[in-house]
């Protein structure tokens, strides 16, 4: 083992006491409305990178940026900031009206008393079209308070349905950041990452399903009133749907997206050409914090690796963990405690990803398991946090239609991220190993 230096990982407490604890300062101590999303976290990373360059004096200001720029010009993380912006071009070609005929398409199959677990079905389903939790939760949860108040369900059950199937979706989507951020962050492809997470999560999503049908059993209810909804709008999403699943390079994939949802867009008059233009404009700039937040996150870790940081965090991995099943378990821990401490799956992936790379080769792990372990964990712990932007933004749609929710109402309902966790933990210690999860 290499001997490491654990005053390197110094940067990485400096962003966490800004980000972490300013959060919780603004959310908890001055109760401010979303209070960890008002802090700028390309500026908590800016500080955290000049902490990193202020170490290691045997190295010149201009060998730190030498380094940096080797972490930055790295090609997964060009690929990675290439997918992300076409990615946000698709979601802002197809747009929200496309995603609204997916729930009211998939709503108006079934009957009333089965709402719920449609809702459950719903997001999944958004959520791997459109490769986002967040944006899946804050489609989706106005329809879902529409159905409690019309039929009469739980509130927090049918918004912690929303919840556990944007998780569900957001893991498995080839456009979703995580998805982009640990494939290219190991070397691997979306689609072998796809298997080995499907297996994982599916078990986990039908039981989540079977107790929604059971809890929602017998709960009294009225007619649903359903929006129109429009039958082609749904085609993009499924071409990237079924494209990604057949294996065809994300890039190709996200650009038929983006050209049959333009031609779909314009031809039903959905669109006009110049509002099709921004909204290109738009989805790419949605994208930019995500993009300049793995931009600074390589030149940090670029600098954490020289400087002795990531060996002195793989020895004390080591000491602790010990053979493949408990180097797997170290990897998901790891990421959950990124996650934790930002809140955010997407950055807590890019954090981890350097590290999980040199446990996998310690450890005999295949790219495929650490990118599936790493984007399982991490939608385990976002899909729990009370302060994510999951629950923030589900409480806060609520909110605004007259429903006050705690965090607390809502988790004893989201089965779907504690099933996973049962599942992951059930595929690392009690299920043999699968071919080609192993080196």
């Amino acid at each position: 083992m290499k001997r490491g230096n654990v005053k390197a990982l110094l940067p990485i407490g400096v962003f966490l006491i800004l980000y972490l604890g300013l959060g919780i300062l603004f959310e908890y101590g001055l109760q401010i409305p979303m209070g960890f999303y008002n802090i700028p976290i390309v500026v908590a990373f800016l500080a955290a990178l000049l902490v990193a360059c202020l170490q290691n004096r045997a190295l010149s200001l201009d060998d730190k940026l030498l380094l940096m720029g080797k972490g930055v010009g790295d090609k997964n993380i060009i690929i990675m900031i290439l997918i992300f912006l076409t990615a946000g071009i698709f979601v802002g070609v197809v747009g929200r009206s496309s995603a609204d005929s997916v729930a009211y398409f998939l709503l108006s199959l079934v009957p009333a008393q089965f709402a719920v677990a449609v809702l459950f079905v719903v997001s999944c389903f958004v959520a791997l079209a459109m490769g986002t939790s967040v944006g899946t939760i804050t489609l989706i949860t106005p329809i879902a308070l529409s159905v409690a108040e019309a039929s009469g369900f739980s509130i927090p059950l049918c918004v912690a349905s929303v919840m556990g199937g944007a998780m569900f979706g957001d893991n498995l989507s080839f456009i979703s950041d995580t998805t982009i951020a640990a494939c290219n962050g190991q070397g691997c492809p979306m689609r072998d990452k796809f298997r080995v997470n499907f297996a994982i999560a599916l078990p986990a999503a039908l039981v989540s399903l079977l107790l929604i049908l059971v809890l929602s059993f017998g709960q009294s209810t009225g007619p649903l009133v359903l929006a129109p909804y429009s039958l082609i709008q749904m085609v993009p999403y499924l071409l990237v749907l079924v494209g990604g699943i057949l294996g065809a390079n994300v890039f190709l994939v996200l650009l038929l997206g983006i050209g049959s949802g333009a031609v779909i867009m314009l031809a039903t008059g959905a669109t006009a050409p110049t509002e099709l233009l921004a909204n290109m404009g738009s989805g790419a700039a949605g994208m930019y914090e995500t993009a300049m937040v793995a931009i600074l996150v390589s030149a940090l870790c670029a600098l954490i690796r020289a400087h002795g940081g990531f060996d002195a965090l793989l020895n004390g991995i080591r000491r602790v963990f010990h053979g493949k099943k408990g180097g797997q378990l170290g990897m998901g821990l790891l990421v959950g405690t990124m996650d934790i401490a930002t809140a955010n799956n997407t950055v807590a992936i890019v954090m981890a990803n350097p590290i999980a790379k040199e446990m996998s080769q310690d450890y005999g792990i295949s790219p495929r398991k650490t990118a599936s372990l790493l984007d399982t964990f991490s939608c385990i712990f976002q899909g729990i946090l009370p302060y994510g932007a999951q629950m923030l933004v589900a409480l806060s749609a609520a909110s605004e239609l007259g429903h006050e929710l705690s965090a607390f109402q809502v988790i004893p309902n989201l089965f779907y991220p504690f099933l996973l966790l049962i599942s992951s933990l059930l595929f690392i210690f009690v299920l043999p190993p699968r071919k080609g999860d192993t080196l």
